[in-house]
């Protein structure tokens, strides 16, 4: 696969799909499944190179040289990568005899690099291209795209390809990354407000990020959606499922019309929608599921419900999230009102995983909803919405957090209070303009990090807004956000 690893790469198992449960199950402990995602460094003269016709490498010792002929060659090799989102890092010389160049992985684009500088010498650069999906035998290519006006040929020198795994995006924020210097609270520079601009209408936003893109599903008809290069500004996308909701929806959530809550991720290899089917104030819901192999092509596959609730169960299946463990173990975090948040696992394909059902947070049946669970610096971080949400300008949400060192708790708060009992600090609350922020979603994106929510405009009638806040940890590891 790769010359060197800094972490041993995890197994990580299928463990088989299980139905709709309404029964819930004690807390239990859960065994490590192997070890988590590893940084991939391609030492590029120890991989096995083909070429375009004429065209040659050239091996030297800690580095090689590609030799091309004309545009439209490339130089390629394979390498097995384990399942999941990367960040593709390169390293290569600028010298006047080099021109344009494409790294490609899997068939597809990544970025397209100058390596061209004024000088006979090699000055060393590393470059980060992109992110992208990646998953088992994978090519990685360099395809010649031109040479700089003043260059005399299309030669190219590099050292390493290095594939740094992310987790695709703001949602299933766990895995084996530890975000220490991701977020970091600086007093002189703290969290703002981003200035949003375009398609701004949003409830209950959920964002991922693909290959410099970022992009939201939220609740409403079919799911809408928007998307944006900047984070700043955003258009509209089309709904995830059309014309018409998923076939079992109303077979099974008789009266559903708008879905609501929905959840990005990438794990296993795909993309995954999570989304809830209920009517308001209803414990009569379902969480669908939905995949593809890419944001920025392709259409949703819907896969059916993966958990439901009815009257008289304890929770309230709307409100869905995944977490990616530092295991590698994808669980679906959800719930509102009732008892309050819970947890079951699902495998890699994004099925649930047996019948337990555990407990992470409640206020004994007052309003806590919209949990979304991050790690970062050995911690999860579990994000929640209290009090009262869709009343416009008379809405009272607002955005707590606590903290565990196990994906299933316990939280407590940053007064040591369990989340079970009620805790939760106060992250985000509203002000005059903007009401009610609440339903969060959190993205990593380089070394910074954004809370992305909805709150209602007093301006303009209590209409729910797109909302993006810088957000930082503070030295005692406590979540600060800009905002409202």
């Amino acid at each position: 696969m790769r010359i060197s690893f800094y972490n041993a790469l995890g197994t990580l198992l299928s463990l088989g799909l299980a139905s709709c449960a309404a029964a819930d199950e004690p807390s239990v402990e859960v065994d490590s499944l192997g070890g988590a995602l590893s940084v991939v460094r391609l030492e590029v003269e120890d991989q096995v190179w083909s070429t375009s016709p004429g065209d040659r490498v050239e091996d030297n010792a800690d580095n090689v040289k590609l030799r091309a002929n004309q545009v439209g060659d490339s130089f390629k090799f394979s390498a097995s990568v384990a399942p999941g989102t990367y960040r593709v890092v390169l390293r290569h010389a600028t010298r006047n005899a080099y021109g344009q160049y494409e790294l490609r992985a899997g068939g597809s684009p990544v970025a397209t690099f100058d390596a061209y500088g004024p000088t006979t010498g090699d000055r060393w650069t590393t470059a980060t291209l992109g992110e992208k999906p990646l998953s088992g035998s994978v090519e990685l290519a360099l395809h010649t795209k031109g040479k700089n006006a003043s260059a005399s040929g299309y030669d190219l020198k590099i050292d390493y390809i290095e594939l740094v795994p992310v987790e695709g995006g703001g949602s299933s924020g766990g895995g084996s990354e530890d975000r220490c210097d991701v977020g970091v609270f600086d007093p002189s520079d703290p969290p703002r407000a981003l200035t949003v601009a375009g398609n701004l209408g949003t409830h209950d936003p959920a964002i991922i990020a693909q290959d410099g893109t970022f992009y939201i599903q939220q609740t409403g008809p079919r799911l809408p959606g928007k998307r944006s290069t900047d984070l700043l500004n955003w258009t509209g996308t089309p709904s995830a499922f059309g014309a018409t909701n998923p076939a079992w929806v109303a077979r099974q959530v008789p009266g559903a019309t708008d879905l609501w809550a929905p959840d990005l991720s990438y794990f296993g290899g795909k993309y995954h929608l999570y989304y809830s089917a209920s009517t308001f104030g209803s414990q009569s819901s379902c969480i669908g599921h939905a995949t593809r192999a890419s944001m920025a092509s392709g259409s949703w596959a819907d896969q059916g419900s993966v958990i439901c609730s009815v009257r008289g169960d304890r929770y309230n299946a709307i409100d869905p999230n995944v977490i990616v463990d530092q295991a590698g173990t994808p669980w679906l975090v959800f719930g509102s009102f009732w008892d309050g948040i819970r947890a079951v696992q699902l495998d890699q394909n994004g099925a649930r995983v047996g019948t337990q059902v555990h407990a992470l947070a409640s206020r004994g049946g007052g309003a806590i909803e919209a949990p979304f669970v991050v790690r970062r610096c050995g911690y999860y971080y579990l994000f929640v919405s209290f009090d009262r949400c869709c009343s416009g300008t008379e809405s009272t949400y607002n955005i707590r957090v606590g903290r565990s060192a196990n994906v299933l708790g316990p939280y407590v708060d940053r007064n040591g209070t369990p989340m079970l009992n009620g805790g939760g600090t106060v992250v985000v609350q509203g002000d005059g303009r903007w009401r009610g922020p609440g339903h969060n979603a959190v993205l990593f994106n380089g070394k910074s990090a954004y809370n992305v929510y909805h709150a209602y405009d007093a301006n303009e009638g209590g209409a729910p807004k797109l909302r993006v806040s810088e957000l930082a940890w503070d030295d005692a590891g406590w979540p600060i956000s800009g905002g409202p």
